[in-house]
């Protein structure tokens, strides 16, 4: 059940609230089979932002005449399946969403208490063409905690939060990636939504709990390598590229990038959570 969107507060008690009151999705090329709860919650009461009409006065989504970044605001009453009031128990399970538009993180990957942290403070995904102004092609964007311009203290002191939630419980946390797989934006494809959706319902259900995994060589993750549902190659990205050469320095290169991030968080940084991060070669 969706409890929010974006922002989220976590008490000491164990409560988790969402600041809110509604929800902010993209919808280009959005139809009612890739995204039926998003295109059944765009009616009146929506605020559609970027989207053209057609002669008929209805939204086309499909037109980027302005901008590949059309959004539409709804009230979180407009998804069956939300929670009013907006608050429920502790979670079970905590997942970091990244779109990796290198191709080269896993769908899903289990994290270490550690690994939760550094992937906390890194925060990373990246820009492609139409989210931003002057970006034609993939960039690794970081924003710490996944909210760089909100967090004011050093992203050890969220980490260590963050931590301190997780101690002496059976929260897991993941990393999900829903960009690309098969190669890089503009040669592979996006992760299909249907994917995600059904990664992250296993993960939920419990269907996930004794699956196996394996190891990634470069990031250290230990990506779920089975789940009903969906194709296990598909799981493998590196399997997904037609060029293994290609993908192998492509992983060596990200994970310097996320190396060289990291150093301004060093000082200060937990020895645990900083050994937690990728090796490069």
């Amino acid at each position: 059940q969706l409890i929010g969107d974006d922002e989220h507060g976590w008490t000491a008690g164990g409560l988790v609230f969402n600041f809110e009151g509604g929800c902010y999705a993209k919808v280009i090329d959005i139809t009612e089979e890739k995204e039926p709860e998003i295109f059944r919650a765009i009616r009146p009461g929506a605020l559609l932002e970027n989207v053209l009409l057609n002669e008929q006065g209805i939204p086309d989504y499909s037109n980027k005449k302005i901008t590949e970044n059309t959004r539409v605001s709804y009230p979180i009453d407009h998804i069956d399946n939300c929670v009013l009031p907006s608050q429920g128990p502790a979670p079970k399970h905590v997942f970091f969403l990244t779109a990796d538009a290198y191709g080269i993180l896993p769908p899903l990957s289990k994290l270490t208490r550690a690994q939760a942290a550094y992937h906390f403070m890194s925060g990373y995904t990246a820009k492609v063409a139409g989210t931003e102004a002057g970006i034609t092609e993939p960039k690794a964007a970081f924003s710490a905690c996944f909210g760089a311009p909100f967090m004011p203290l050093h992203p050890s002191e969220y980490a260590e939060m963050l931590m301190s939630k997780l101690a002496g419980t059976d929260i897991q946390v993941w990393l999900v990636n829903t960009g690309w797989t098969g190669g890089a934006y503009g040669t592979g494809q996006r992760i299909s939504l249907k994917n995600t959706r059904r990664l992250i319902q296993a993960a939920m259900s419990g269907e996930l709990d004794g699956a196996a995994t394996v190891t990634d060589p470069y990031f250290r993750l230990a990506r779920i390598s089975e789940c009903p549902g969906v194709l296990s190659e598909i799981l493998d990205p590196r399997a997904t590229w037609s060029d293994k050469e290609a993908y192998d320095a492509g992983a060596q290169r990200l994970a310097s990038l996320f190396q060289a991030n990291f150093t301004k968080f060093e000082e200060g940084t937990a020895a645990e959570i900083k050994a937690a991060g990728p090796r490069s070669n």
